[in-house]
């Protein structure tokens, strides 16, 4: 810590690898888990990290854990990456603007939510782009996927939330 209570520019660009690397790692052991009934969707584990970023470090940095989980998904292929990118950042900043604007009126649960959502949304915006409207006949399942997996993704970020706090890897920005 610098002596005005903020970290220092390393701890920062420390923390945001950790953050980075942690969040790459949690979307590729997802790939692990088993397939939900939609193909393509996941459970999102990996924006655990990016509602961390986005709420102890601001959007630039949330924005990064985005981009270096998209820049991951470029192993498996150009598809994957557009996909990636296109839910991630919109996630992000859907998330950001409610973190900004109704922070004392929702929680990790709500913020979580419309995260999810957002990046289902994206992602299916991207694949009818790519594929054809035929795929927008899974907007009623993603939906309802998004609503599952932002659910468990805020309530997870509330329980790990003190241990976070514990080890200053998270302050409320």
């Amino acid at each position: 810590m610098e002596r005005n209570g903020k970290p220092g520019a390393a701890r920062r660009v420390a923390l945001l690898g950790i953050l980075c690397a942690l969040a790459a790692a949690l979307s590729f052991l997802e790939g692990f888990l088993p397939v939900l009934p939609v193909p393509g969707a996941k459970l999102g584990l990996s924006n655990l990290v990016t509602m961390v970023a986005l709420s102890s470090m601001g959007l630039p940095a949330a924005l990064a854990v985005t981009l270096a989980k998209a820049v991951f998904a470029l192993f498996r292929g150009g598809t994957a990456f557009l996909m990636s990118l296109s839910g991630g950042v919109l996630s992000t900043l859907v998330m950001a603007l409610a973190w900004r604007l109704f922070r004392r009126r929702f929680s990790f649960v709500g913020i979580g939510l419309l995260g999810a959502v957002a990046h289902n949304g994206g992602q299916l915006g991207m694949a009818v782009l790519l594929l054809g409207p035929s795929l927008l006949a899974y907007g009623p399942w993603l939906l309802l996927l998004a609503l599952a997996a932002g659910t468990a993704t805020g309530l997870t970020l509330n329980l790990v939330l003190p241990a976070l706090k514990r080890l200053h890897i998270y302050k409320d920005a």
